[in-house]
């Protein structure tokens, strides 16, 4: 069961990140759109800046789940990376299971709410001259925010269980 659901957190977290991926060139190509069409023909479009912040946040939020899952966010480990492997498992495993898995769950419920309550009531972006239907970036934060705490749970397991010994990240001095 436990490498069941490690098996479907880590494909999920691929899945997204393919999609986070394609953010990355869908913002790249707006924002390209957008030079052109402003300092060449001198018409600036209404949407280049939503689709900016909306594809920016939403490729972030994606990707988090993989970069956990990579052991690539960013980590201050001046007193883990002296202790020895099995208490720096149980310290993630803990961090990761009873505080962070809690947090993102909770943050991806109420992101779920309001996606669900912008769907409902056809919210837009109101200071947007475009004014964008809301609800697919709302949802698409909840999904990576649910994405992220289920890859917590993963993670977490696999630091109680078999904690990583890798050290190809720290810096020798």
């Amino acid at each position: 069961m436990k490498s069941f659901l490690l098996s479907v957190a880590d494909r999920i977290s691929l899945g997204l990140n393919y999609i986070a991926q394609a953010m990355v060139l869908i913002l790249i190509a707006s924002m390209l759109y957008e030079v052109v069409a402003r300092y060449v023909f001198g018409a600036p479009t209404l949407w280049a800046f939503d689709i900016a912040y909306m594809s920016t946040g939403v490729l972030f939020v994606l990707g988090a789940a993989q970069a956990l899952r990579e052991d690539a966010h960013v980590r201050i480990d001046f007193l883990s990376s002296r202790m020895p492997v099995r208490v720096r498992g149980a310290i993630d495993g803990f961090a990761f299971l009873a505080v962070l898995c809690p947090v993102f769950t909770w943050l991806a419920l109420i992101a779920g709410q309001r996606a669900l309550r912008a769907w409902q009531t056809g919210e837009v972006e109101h200071v947007s001259p475009w004014a964008p239907l809301m609800w697919p970036f709302y949802s698409a934060l909840a999904i990576g925010l649910a994405a992220l705490a289920l890859q917590l749970v993963a993670e977490g397991l696999r630091a109680l269980t078999a904690p990583r010994s890798d050290d190809s990240f720290k810096i020798e001095t």
